[in-house]
C-alpha cells in the first residue's frame, strides 16, 4: 500500500488543480428596470417590431448580465471568463475545481455553478452512452423563376420552387448562420449575388473574438451556399434573396464545452438584430474529454446548456432550424443538443428520391417527442465548393437543414403576421408522414405549396368572418366592414324572405353598397369568395 500512496496523492492533485469549465448562474438583474423601461439599450427597433407583431412582451431575460457581477468574477484570480448569457444569465468560466467552488462563498450574487463535468455537481454521475464511446467527425460530408440546374431536385422536392413563382425569395427575411466559418464567401463568384446586394449584413467570429468572420472551417461557406449561393442556370440556393448574419461559434479542431456557450451568445445577437431565422448545422454529444459527454437522458429538451438557449431564442419570436445530426448508421445513433429542443425545427435527410438517408439520427427525445420536425434532401445533396465556387456534391443533415431554413424564411415571408409557431406548424402539417410520425423521419418530407395553400385557406376565412355590416337596419346604402381594403375578390348577393334574389354585385369595387331602390322589410345578404361565404341578416328601414 505504501508504494501505491504517492501514485494516489498524484492523481489527487491532478483532479484538484485539472482546469475545468463550469457555469455560474447569477441570482438577479438589479438594473432590469432601467433596461426594460428603455428597450433599445438592448434590442434594436427590427428585434422589438419582430416581438409586437407575435405579441411577445419583454422580460427580464432581455436585460444584459450586470455588469458589476460579470467584472467581480472576471477580476478573480485563478478564474478565466470565457462567455457570457443574458438568457440564462449566466458566466461561463475555467479554473480548477476549488477555485470555482469557492466563488459562490465569494459572491452573494451567485445563485448556483454547474460544472461542465457532471460527476463534480451535487448527485452529479456520469452516464455512457454506449460501451464504447467514439469521437465524432464533427462535418460530415461524402428571381422568380429560376433555372436551378444541380438544385433543382433538392428545390422542387419540398416546392420551393412554387414559393419563388409567387415572388417570396426570402427578401427582406433576415437569416443568421450559426457555424464553425466562412472562408472565400467574401471573394467567390458563387456568392457574387448577395455580396453586390448588400445582403451580408455582418457577422463575427466569437471564437476568435474577431470582427473578421470570413475564416475558421469551410462547413459554414458549404452550409450558406445552399441557402444564398447563385449561379446562374447552375445552382440557386433555397432563399437567393434573404439578408444574412454570419457567425462562428464552432472551433473545427475541438469539442468542448465552451462551444455550447458561444452559440448562445450568437442567438443572443441575433435575436438583438431582429433576425428571423437561425440556422445551425451543428450539434452536440460528444466532446474530445468523455466526461463532458451528453447520455441520452439529458437529450430532454431541458438540461444542456445550448438547448436551454435555443427554447428561449424561439420563445423571443425566433425559428430556430437545427440538423438532427449524422449518427444513424451509428451505436449512438440519437439526435444531439440542440436538436431536442421542443421548439426548435429539427431537420432530418433524405436522398433524392425522398428516401431516409441512413446516417440520419434518429428520435425520439428522452422524454419521448418528435423528433425529427421535418426532412430534406441531404444525401448527395449539391453544395458550392469552397475553393472553387462550383457545384459538388455532398452528404449531411447539415445542408438538409440549410435548404429548409431558407424555405421556411421564404414562407414566413409570404404571411408575415403568422407567429413562429404558427408557421412551424403549418409546416408540420404538410408532412408526408404527418399522421403517422417515425423516430426517423419525423412528420416527413413537407409540402410547402400545400401550407401556403392551407394558409391562405384559413386567413380567407377569418377575412370572411370578419366582416360585418354598418348600419344595420340600413337607410339608403350600407357598408361592409373588414380588415381588408381589397374587396376585389368577393361578391354579394342579396334576397328577400322568399328566396329571391334582388341585388348582386361581383368584384366588388367599393366596400359602400347602395340598396336605396330596395323595398322596406328584411333580406339576408350573401358575402361570397371563391371558397368560402358568409351570410348575414339586413333590415332595410
Amino acid at each position: 500500500m505504501k508504494k501505491l500512496f504517492p501514485l494516489f496523492v498524484f492523481l489527487i492533485s491532478l483532479q484538484l488543480f485539472s482546469q475545468e469549465d463550469a457555469w455560474v448562474y447569477l441570482k438577479d438583474k438589479p438594473n432590469s428596470a432601467t433596461f426594460l423601461a428603455a428597450p433599445l439599450t438592448m434590442l434594436s427597433q427590427r428585434s422589438l417590431d419582430r416581438r409586437t407583431r407575435q405579441n411577445i412582451a419583454l422580460d427580464i431575460k432581455d436585460v444584459p448580465v450586470e455588469t458589476s457581477f460579470y467584472n467581480q468574477i472576471k477580476n478573480t484570480s485563478g478564474i478565466t471568463v470565457l462567455a457570457k448569457s443574458k438568457w440564462l444569465n449566466a458566466i461561463h468560466v475555467q479554473g480548477t475545481q476549488a477555485r470555482i467552488i469557492s466563488l459562490k462563498n465569494t459572491f452573494t450574487f451567485i445563485q448556483s455553478i454547474e460544472f461542465a463535468d457532471n460527476f463534480l455537481n451535487a448527485s452529479g454521475k456520469r452516464l455512457p452512452k454506449s460501451n464504447t464511446i467514439t469521437k465524432r467527425n464533427k462535418f460530415t460530408e461524402s428571381t422568380t423563376d429560376f433555372n436551378y440546374g444541380n438544385t433543382q431536385n433538392q428545390t422542387e422536392m419540398l416546392k420551393a420552387d412554387f414559393l419563388h413563382k409567387q415572388n417570396f425569395t426570402g427578401s427582406g427575411m433576415h437569416i443568421a448562420v450559426i457555424d464553425a466559418g466562412f472562408p472565400n464567401v467574401n471573394t467567390l463568384s458563387a456568392f457574387a449575388r448577395i455580396r453586390e446586394n448588400n445582403q451580408i449584413l455582418g457577422g463575427y467570429d466569437f471564437v476568435d473574438r474577431s470582427t473578421s468572420f470570413y475564416g475558421g472551417h469551410h462547413h459554414g461557406t458549404n452550409v450558406l451556399s445552399t441557402i444564398a449561393g447563385y449561379i446562374d442556370g447552375q445552382f440557386v440556393g433555397s432563399a437567393p434573396d434573404a439578408s444574412f448574419y454570419l457567425f462562428r461559434t464552432e472551433d473545427s479542431a475541438n469539442e468542448v464545452p465552451l462551444e455550447e456557450s458561444l452559440w448562445v451568445e450568437a442567438a443572443e445577437r441575433a435575436d438583438s438584430l431582429g433576425v428571423d431565422v437561425i440556422n445551425t448545422s451543428l450539434g452536440y454529444s460528444t466532446f474530445d474529454e468523455s466526461r463532458y459527454n451528453y447520455s441520452y437522458a439529458d437529450l430532454n429538451g431541458n438540461t444542456t446548456f445550448i438547448t436551454r438557449g435555443a427554447e428561449i431564442g424561439v420563445s423571443r419570436g425566433m425559428i430556430v432550424v437545427n440538423s438532427a445530426g449524422n449518427e444513424g448508421n451509428d451505436a449512438w445513433n440519437y439526435i444531439s443538443a440542440p436538436a431536442d429542443a421542443n421548439s426548435v425545427f429539427t431537420v432530418g435527410a433524405v436522398n433524392a428520391t425522398k428516401v431516409i438517408a441512413g446516417f440520419s439520427s434518429f428520435g425520439p427525445t428522452s422524454d419521448n417527442r418528435i423528433k425529427p420536425d421535418v426532412l430534406a434532401q441531404g444525401q448527395n445533396v449539391f453544395v458550392l465548393d469552397q475553393n472553387i465556387g462550383a457545384p459538388r456534391t455532398s452528404n449531411g443533415t447539415s445542408f438538409s437543414s440549410p435548404i429548409m431554413a431558407g424555405v421556411v424564411a421564404c414562407f414566413w415571408q409570404a404571411f408575415p403576421n403568422l407567429t413562429n409557431t404558427q408557421i412551424m406548424q403549418r409546416i408540420r402539417e404538410t408532412g408526408d408522414k404527418f399522421n403517422n410520425p417515425h423516430e426517423q423521419y419525423g412528420y416527413g418530407i413537407p409540402n410547402f405549396e400545400t401550407a401556403y395553400g392551407n394558409v391562405l385557406n384559413v386567413t380567407e376565412q377569418d377575412f370572411i368572418k370578419s366582416i360585418s355590416v354598418y348600419p344595420n337596419p340600413i337607410s339608403s346604402t350600407f357598408t361592409l366592414k373588414t380588415s381588408s381594403n381589397d374587396l376585389s375578390g368577393l361578391s354579394i348577393q342579396i334576397f328577400n324572405v322568399i328566396g329571391k334574389k334582388v341585388y348582386e354585385e361581383k368584384g366588388l369595387k367599393s366596400n359602400t353598397i347602395n340598396v336605396s331602390e330596395l323595398n322596406t322589410g328584411i333580406y339576408i345578404l350573401k358575402i361570397m369568395s371563391e371558397t368560402q361565404q358568409k351570410t348575414i341578416k339586413l333590415i332595410k328601414k
